[in-house]
């Protein structure tokens, strides 16, 4: 009981801890930058993702580092994805044996298909 005219000591409320919020956000921009080196940044945007998701779903963190990494790393997820499934799409066409019979026509259209890619005669 307490003295009228007197409070009783709360302690104070402890900080709250955004590791994970802030990890996803990293993680989706690092995903997000990733993308151009042969879509290596798929690998790190969907570690970010499950981090933002339980960021997010644990509550006990800042809600707006939690928030863009989730955001980041969708954006991420889905641009990788996209290109990905053209690449292997565009591959596909390339190994189709009923429109290209043999090797020569295959590489061909590898060639035309993908102009970065190089003939190199080291094995």
């Amino acid at each position: 009981m307490t003295l009228p005219g007197y409070r009783t000591y709360s302690p104070p409320a402890p900080p709250m801890r955004s590791g994970l919020a802030r990890a996803s956000l990293v993680l989706g921009i690092v995903g997000l930058l990733g993308l151009a080196l042969c879509l290596l940044g798929l690998i790190p945007a969907l570690v970010g993702l499950v981090l933002g998701t339980v960021a997010l779903v644990r509550g006990q963190s800042e809600r707006w580092p939690a928030v863009a990494g989730v955001v980041c790393c969708g954006i991420a997820v889905v641009v990788g994805a996209l290109a990905l499934f053209w690449l292997l799409s565009k591959a596909a066409i390339c190994g189709d044996t009923s429109r290209y019979p043999n090797d020569e026509a295959r590489q061909r259209c590898v060639e035309q298909e993908f102009p970065f890619v190089r003939k190199t005669t080291d094995p």
